[in-house]
């Protein structure tokens, strides 16, 4: 398979994620009055959906060349470091109640996707 290859089995695997968590979040009031059965098959398939995004993520990483596999790493362990801080202060500013709201996952995944986006960029600047 080539990189482009790769590439359209992230793009699926992600979309079929995203629509998978879609269901399981909004499914128990939408769809299906809170059924416990049909929420947690709901959790289980977006789970494996997003375990298969993992692994056609991994795939497409190692059909890159060297250079973009580093640009790759490096925007992807900056985004973890910066996601781990991020999150412990955000949940201790939560706990000590700094903050008038509950910390929320989803500001954490923006904040990922966002840092993720502007390493990549950065990284991708870097090295060309």
């Amino acid at each position: 398979m080539n990189s482009h290859t790769h590439t359209k089995s992230l793009a699926l695997w992600t979309g079929l994620w995203l629509v998978t968590t879609a269901i399981a979040s909004f499914g128990p009031t939408l769809a299906w009055n809170g059924n416990v059965l049909l929420t947690g098959i709901a959790i289980a398939i977006s789970v494996a959906a997003g375990w298969l995004m993992v692994k056609a993520n991994i795939k497409h990483v190692l059909a890159q060349d060297e250079m973009q596999q580093r640009i790759a790493l490096e925007a992807m362990g900056l985004t973890l470091g910066m996601t781990l801080i991020a999150g412990i202060g955000y949940s201790l500013l939560d706990t000590s109640n700094l903050i008038h709201n509950d910390a929320e996952i989803s500001v954490l995944v923006i904040f990922m996707g966002l840092a993720y986006l502007a390493n990549l960029l950065l990284a991708q600047r870097r090295y060309s």
